[in-house]
C-alpha cells in the first residue's frame, strides 16, 4: 500500500523534505496548514503516517506538539534530524533593499532574528508555512514581499534567492517525529534503542529524582526532558522524556520498576535512535 503522509505545510516545505527522506520520494502527501490538521488527518484515516516537528536546536521545543501526541494517543514510530538552511527569496529582479515585508513560519523567523536585525526596513510577519509563502509570492507575483524558506521551495516556485544561510546559528537542525495511530512498535526489539515516555510524579520532594535514578541505575541515558503543566491540576506537571539504551532488556527492566512505582506512565514510542 502506497503511504500517504500528512505534513505541516506544502510541497517544498521542510516537513515535505523529511517525508521524502524518511519514506522515499514515491509517496503521496496530505498538505496540512497546521499541526492540528496533521493530527486530524491521522485520526480520520486521511493519511497513514505523519511528520511533525518537535524541537529545534535554536528555538527549542514545540511544546503544543507534545500535548497533541499525548492527548490524541499518537504513536512515535521514528525520528529524523534535518539540517535547516534558511534562504531569503523573492521574485526575480528584486533586491533586499526592495523588500518591505517578509512572511514565514514563526519558528523560521525566530531562527533568523540576527539577520533581520541588520535589515531594519523589513517588517516580519508570521505565516502558516515557509513554502506556502513562496508559492503565494510566485502565483500572485508579489513585489516587495519575500519569504524565508528552504532552497527547494525557491526552485519549485521559481523565486530568486536573495541571501542563503540566514539562520543565526549555522548548525541549525530540527528534530521531527514520524507518527501514526497504531499501537506497539514497527521495529524488532533488537533494533530499538530509544524510547519516548510520559509520566506524572507525586507532588512531593524527590519524586522526579527517584524516577530519574531508576532510569540511570538501569543503564538508560536521558537525552531529553520536557515538563508540561496539567491544566486541570494547577502546579502539577507531566514530564516527557527521551531515553536511549544499548540493550532493550535494560529498558524493559526500568519500565517494570517504574510500573511498580504506580506512576501514571505512558509509552509514546519505541524506535531506533537516528542521532548517533
Amino acid at each position: 500500500m502506497k503511504q500517504k503522509v500528512a505534513i505541516q505545510g506544502i510541497k517544498g516545505s521542510y516537513h515535505h523534505g523529511v517525508a521524502q527522506a524518511y519514506f522515499g520520494e514515491d509517496i503521496d502527501v496530505n498538505e496540512c496548514m497546521s499541526f492540528q490538521e496533521v493530527v486530524h488527518s491521522l485520526e480520520h484515516n486521511k493519511s497513514t503516517d505523519a511528520v511533525m516537528a518537535i524541537e529545534n536546536s535554536i528555538a527549542g521545543s514545540i511544546i503544543p506538539n507534545y500535548a497533541y501526541i499525548d492527548e490524541h494517543d499518537l504513536t512515535i514510530r521514528g525520528e529524523y534530524f534535518l539540517p535547516i538552511h534558511h534562504c531569503l527569496m523573492a521574485l526575480e529582479g528584486q533586491k533586499i533593499s526592495d523588500v518591505k515585508e517578509v512572511y514565514s513560519h514563526p519558528m523560521a523567523l525566530l531562527q533568523c532574528k540576527e539577520f533581520f536585525r541588520r535589515q531594519p526596513h523589513i517588517k516580519l510577519i508570521e505565516d502558516a508555512d515557509t513554502a506556502d509563502v513562496a508559492k503565494r509570492i510566485h502565483e500572485q507575483q508579489l513585489e516587495g514581499i519575500a519569504a524565508v524558506a528552504g532552497e527547494t521551495a525557491a526552485n519549485i516556485y521559481q523565486l530568486n534567492i536573495l541571501a542563503k544561510e540566514i539562520q543565526t546559528i549555522k548548525s541549525n537542525s530540527t528534530r521531527f517525529f514520524i507518527l501514526n495511530t497504531a499501537e506497539g512498535s514497527n521495529s524488532e526489539k533488537k533494533d530499538i534503542n530509544k524510547a519516548s515516555l510520559k509520566f506524572l510524579t507525586d507532588h512531593k520532594k524527590g519524586s522526579l529524582a527517584t524516577v530519574l535514578n531508576v532510569m540511570s541505575d538501569c543503564g538508560l541515558n536521558l537525552t531529553k526532558i520536557q515538563s508540561l503543566p496539567i491544566i486541570s491540576m494547577p502546579w502539577k506537571y507531566s514530564f516527557f522524556v527521551d531515553v536511549t539504551f544499548t540493550d532493550y532488556n535494560d529498558y524493559a527492566k526500568a519500565m517494570s520498576i517504574l510500573k511498580i512505582m504506580a506512576l501514571e506512565l505512558k509509552v509514546l514510542g519505541e524506535y531506533k535512535n537516528q542521532n548517533g
